[in-house]
């Protein structure tokens, strides 16, 4: 669905700035989540830490032309086609915009609130309604005065269930998000410690998550709890109550028994009246809850247990935050630092008893302290004792000064920190050895280092890095383009050897449009350095999809196989409208689409689905380097032009297309299209010569030690290296081990000491290798350059035949990097 900005003013009562027409389809809160700025409306919302007037003229250069504000900027003729919609408070017109959204739908929609279980009943209410339903739902946990609206907003003329989370930290919050949501069914998962300081009691903070409920015709609810039972008493709820218990019989839904088997549970149950069974592949007493809850509200909308049934059978768990590692000295990790209230804390370390490596292992807790609960310390912490030992931990790591304050309550083996540094420095995480660690902690704790810590490492090897000359490499390919081309810059591969993080801040800096890496693994690197820029990953692994979705990262998709996995998963962790590059392949027969035969059919997977859209097309030239390849290069642009007409034809938004790599932007300045991709060329290597534009690496290193070794004595492994006169030999800390090729060795190539050619002696070993300095006035401490201004790459990759990337690229992470602008 779309809306003109007109309506939307209307709607939302703002002072409209700005003649432009838009159709609005996107609505975005944060800039790194730009995929489609032709259609987007940016919301700037200011916060204690904030402030999105901010990212307004970073946004509008990307494309946004539409924008929510509480003041104008200073200088309107910076953006002079944006449109500006004045208003008091963004963030209320957010949410004012999404009420609006949601009353032009009479369909059922469900409102999830509670301390925890939100998304899991969210998720498998997904799983048992969506086989016939369209059902539109929260992505994730967007349950919060922002995410509540934006999901809210994904509504459309497809939407025949809703199912919506809403979460509050503090009194007054309800009250807004039940505007936005106006749930028709209720549910109300479970009452805990989550949020409780900012409440005066239980009860306070129960009647608060009620407010949700206030117009809605049914309410779920956990009879066996009193207090929320009390609560819901006096709420003066007036519709429809599905209380449900396995104590009472008179209630709508009574759980008549309850069987853990090995793997699964077995609930009987009784619905007004009338007998029924299920079973859930899961034994641990949350998920009982969490089922019994999506059992009342599949009953209450007509579904037969019989079908109830066979789709509890096959629920599948939920992706949350507890993530497994392999850790050091055969380790386990359980990560789970992001809170650390008592409920999820029992949660967590069910989950870690459950797992099959925890038998025969001793089990550890490193746990922060509770922020977040309210109370008398020593009865929280007093509960948290009792619970840590009756879950079997055998020694507990306890960081923060309340935990501190009451390890007295601690019986098993336990050691105790007033903060996380104060733990890192203490050396006792390099005494573990063959444990389950869960590692449970309050996001201000920044336990996230723990489960990435790592031994210092001493290495005299280094790679310089001249970040002003990437620069002066992008603008010599942004000479060759017009200015509203956009720009993906590739930083796989740890940005060529050079640094990923480093590398991408300075393009980030320079505002190229994309970045561009291998797998995964990299992206999530990049974003937890700070990176918001837009990232792309071009070879997507079907394990790393949750990874993408938690960090933002949008995949190349290449076949079917990877596109269904892709919607697969979407669909399952409550993804939808996740950006997607598409590429074609036009004759590198690589990867991709064919763009003769597969169009019809991958157009019409596309359109039967919102889980996944299409930011961009692309392909790859063959040739682009040589004009040897040019009429297979313009048979290339035909074929993608024909197939990227074909896939831009099915939608109304507007997909980039990008064929030119570097050598491309060069030699094919009218093949540029809406993008082009920056590789080699960025890192000062003209793919089309090979020669250098503006060198950005400088590896060196210092001799450790000088011998005299005597004529016919030889040097090295194998005795490779043998003496014709008697020479000066030095070694070097760096070998192959750091990325310096065995095949240079023997007197193949040679590295600079003190601007002079010293040749490689012998084979080239794991960590050292040897050079001759006979004629060269040196000492040991001296440098000796690798490569660099003096000594190109190119040289050591035409003295072993190869190219430049795999000389680049090969550069261990062992090697330390120092940037520098000159």
């Amino acid at each position: 669905m779309s809306y003109t900005l007109e309506r939307i003013a209307s709607l939302v009562g703002a002072h409209l700035w700005g003649s432009e027409t838009v159709e609005v389809r996107w609505i975005l809160t944060d800039s790194r989540s730009l995929c489609f700025p032709e259609d987007t409306l940016f919301f700037a919302l200011e916060s204690r830490r904030n402030d999105g007037h901010r990212y307004i003229p970073e946004l509008y250069r990307r494309g946004v032309r539409s924008f929510v504000v509480s003041r104008l900027p200073e200088d309107m003729t910076s953006c002079p086609d944006a449109n500006f919609l004045q208003v008091v408070s963004p963030l209320k017109a957010l949410q004012r915009l999404a009420e609006r959204h949601r009353e032009a739908f009479d369909i059922p929609v469900v409102g999830i609130t509670g301390s925890n279980g939100k998304t899991v009943v969210k998720e498998w209410l997904y799983q048992l309604l969506s086989p016939e339903k369209n059902v539109t739902r929260s992505p994730r946990s967007y349950n919060s005065q922002i995410g509540v609206p934006l999901s809210v907003w994904n509504l459309d003329e497809r939407s025949e269930v809703g199912l919506f989370e809403a979460g509050i930290s503090e009194p007054g919050e309800m009250e807004a998000l039940q505007s936005v949501i106006q749930p028709t069914i209720g549910v109300f998962t479970c009452l805990g410690d989550a949020h409780q300081e900012n409440f005066t009691s239980y009860e306070q903070k129960c009647m608060e998550k009620l407010k949700l409920f206030k117009d809605a015709k049914v309410l779920v609810y956990d009879m066996d709890d009193a207090r929320v039972a009390g609560c819901v008493n006096r709420s003066a709820f007036k519709g429809e109550y599905i209380a449900w218990s396995r104590q009472r019989r008179d209630v709508p839904l009574y759980i008549a028994s309850v069987e853990k088997r090995e793997a699964e549970t077995v609930v009987s149950y009784i619905y007004k009246g009338k007998e029924a069974a299920c079973s859930i592949p899961f034994i641990d007493e949350a998920s009982l809850a969490n089922s019994v809850s999506c059992l009342a509200v599949c009953l209450h909308l007509g579904m037969s247990p019989e079908t109830i049934a066979a789709r509890m059978a096959v629920l599948e768990p939920v992706a949350m935050r507890l993530e497994v590692k392999e850790g050091r000295s055969g380790c386990t990790l359980i990560n789970d630092s992001y809170n650390s209230d008592y409920n999820s804390l029992d949660i967590a370390l069910d989950f870690m008893n459950r797992r099959p490596d925890c038998a025969g292992r001793k089990r550890t807790l490193i746990l922060s302290d509770i922020e977040q609960a309210g109370g008398a310390p020593e009865d929280l912490y007093g509960r948290v004792a009792r619970l840590v030992a009756m879950r079997g931990v055998e020694k507990f790591i306890g960081v923060g000064p309340c935990l501190s304050a009451v390890q007295g309550l601690f019986g098993m083996e336990a050691c105790f920190y007033r903060s996380t540094d104060e733990l890192l420095g203490s050396g006792v995480l390099d005494t573990l050895h063959d444990e389950v660690i869960l590692i449970k902690g309050a996001r201000s704790f920044r336990f996230d280092v723990l489960t990435e810590h790592l031994a210092l490492k001493v290495h005299e090897t280094t790679l310089e890095v001249n970040l002003n000359a990437v620069v002066d490499n992008l603008n010599y390919y942004r000479s060759f383009m017009k200015p509203e081309t956009k720009m993906v810059c590739m930083v796989k591969a740890s940005a060529y050897g050079a640094g990923a993080v480093e590398i991408a801040k300075t393009l980030q800096d320079h505002q190229v449009d994309y970045l561009a890496v291998a797998v995964a693994d990299e992206g999530v690197d990049l974003r937890k350095a700070g990176i918001t820029a837009n990232i792309m990953i071009m070879n997507p692994e079907m394990s790393s999809f949750p990874t993408l979705f938690e960090y933002d990262l949008e995949p190349e998709v290449y076949s079917f196989r990877l596109l269904e996995a892709l919607i697969h998963e979407a669909e399952k962790e409550g993804v939808t409208h996740f950006p997607i590059h598409v590429k074609l392949d036009t004759g590198m027969h690589r990867l991709g689409f064919d763009p003769e035969k597969d169009m019809p059919l991958l157009v019409e997977r596309l359109k039967r689905q919102s889980a996944v859209i299409p930011r961009s097309v692309f392909s790859h030239f063959v040739g682009s380097d040589s004009d040897d390849f040019d009429a297979f290069s313009a048979r290339q642009y035909e074929l993608f032009l024909k197939g990227s007409a074909q896939l831009q034809q099915a939608y109304s938004h507007k997909i980039l297309r990008h064929i030119c790599n570097s050598a491309g932007i060069e030699h094919f300045p009218d093949r540029h299209l809406e993008m082009v991709r920056l590789g080699l060329g960025l890192y000062g290597i003209n793919s089309r010569n090979n020669e250098i534009l503006h060198n950005i690496s400088t590896l060196k290193t210092t001799i450790l030690q000088i011998h005299e070794v005597p004529k016919e004595d030889t040097v090295g492994y194998s005795r490779k290296g043998r003496l014709t006169r008697d020479s000066r030999i030095a070694a070097l800390p760096i070998g192959y081990a750091d990325g310096l090729d065995r095949k240079l060795g023997c007197g193949r190539a040679y590295c600079l000491v003190n601007g002079r050619r010293a040749p490689y002696v012998g084979n080239i070993c794991m960590d050292v290798c040897m050079i001759d300095v006979t004629d060269i006035d040196c000492r040991e401490g001296d440098t000796a350059i690798i490569f660099g201004d003096d000594l190109p790459v190119t040289v050591l990759s035409d003295a072993v035949g190869t190219i430049p990337y795999e000389i680049l690229t090969g550069v261990s992470a062992r090697v330390k990097r120092v940037y520098y602008q000159d």
